[in-house]
């Protein structure tokens, strides 16, 4: 199949599903495959995460996210049937997002047929009740997700450690430990999927980064839920930056050093809060930028690591914004050549695959 076809098509290959953790296949996290597209040159080669430190120079900026990863699926009932309900997204007012799903044969599946008002018993004398579509003004059948009410014995994120597991979908066959869903960046839990692109690295490896003189900034943006049956646009997320992120990367791009995104969700951050002369500005609350082909140059940043992606229009725009950012004249051409000498090469895509670095020359 051509890289073009594989881009449009509506799933990625099944042969190359990341169905476990690299661990479960007898690698250490760093030991995945990177594929990086150094855009100077137009040049793609092949590597191991473990080798990142040679594609880096001294004055670069990572910037990673710390959000940690929630046991955000929950066994219901309602009107006498199983469910599962995928907590997502905390809103203003305590209200949540979350998403209902049936169970499969080996992961939950979508379930469009919720309605306002249906509520759903937990464990522990606990329920979840459905308010309205969302994002508001929706009608019933229009989306996947739903405002909702969280009625729980416990504060939320020790109910979830409690009584959740996390969320996985049907390329991953059987359930693995909350363990296997944190990155070594996460310092404060928020996020209904794992944020995957900071899963490679190790203490090892970020201290020979930081050896060579690589900075490593963090910030927070918690991540909703990206079920792959549905391609929405994101919704609104809860973000951080803090002075001292903003500082470190505007000192950075400033001395003509790259800034490199540790994933999809940093961009969304880091895009949110860069002014349209470049400067970086701390801040936080929810946001709702969609970045796609319209916004362009991107203003934040010059680099990425992404895994491969589900050829969801919105991750797709970004990757092609970061390519152009970095000097790419046609990011769609590259990507298409990237994507394809992946697929040829075997490597592996979601939560639990391989990598992908875009770099400036």
């Amino acid at each position: 199949m051509a890289a073009a076809g594989m881009i449009e098509a509506s799933t990625s290959p099944a042969h190359l599903a990341a169905t476990e953790p690299s661990e479960a296949r007898g690698l250490r996290r760093d030991g995945v495959r990177l594929l990086v597209s150094e855009i100077a040159t137009d040049s793609i080669a092949h590597s191991r995460f473990s080798e990142l430190p040679r594609w880096l120079a001294p004055g670069d900026v990572l910037v990673v996210n710390t959000s940690g990863t929630l046991n955000a699926a929950l066994a219901g009932r309602a009107d006498g049937e199983t469910f599962e309900v995928h907590v997502s997204t905390r809103l203003p007012g305590n209200f949540w997002v979350v998403e209902v799903r049936r169970p499969g044969p080996i992961a939950s599946l979508p379930f469009r047929h919720a309605r306002a008002g249906m509520t759903f018993e937990l464990e522990a004398n606990s329920r979840v009740v459905l308010l309205a579509p969302y994002p508001l003004g929706l009608l019933e059948g229009q989306s996947r997700l739903w405002l909702a009410s969280l009625e729980l014995s416990e504060p939320v994120l020790p109910y979830l450690e409690r009584f959740g597991t996390p969320i996985r979908y049907s390329y991953v066959e059987r359930l693995w430990p909350p363990s296997m869903y944190q990155t070594i960046f996460a310092t404060e839990f928020g996020s209904a999927e794992m944020p995957s692109a900071g899963r490679p690295f190790t203490p090892d490896l970020v201290a020979r980064l930081v050896s060579n003189g690589i900075h490593i900034a963090p910030l927070l943006l918690h991540t909703g839920v990206a079920s792959l049956e549905d391609h929405e646009p994101p919704y609104e997320e809860y973000f951080r930056v803090t002075p001292e992120t903003a500082d470190r990367v505007n000192a950075a791009r400033t001395a003509g050093y790259r800034v490199i995104a540790v994933g999809t969700t940093v961009v969304r951050a880091l895009e949110t809060v860069t002014d349209r002369r470049g400067i970086t500005h701390p801040g936080k609350g929810w946001t709702d930028l969609v970045i796609t082909a319209d916004r362009s140059p991107l203003r934040s940043v010059n680099g990425m690591i992404t895994g491969f992606h589900e050829p969801h229009a919105t991750h797709l725009a970004m990757i092609k914004q970061v390519m152009a950012a970095a000097g790419s004249q046609q990011p769609s051409s590259h990507l298409d050549r990237a994507y394809d000498d992946a697929q040829r090469a075997g490597y592996l895509w979601h939560e639990f695959g391989d990598s992908h670095l875009i770099i400036a020359g």
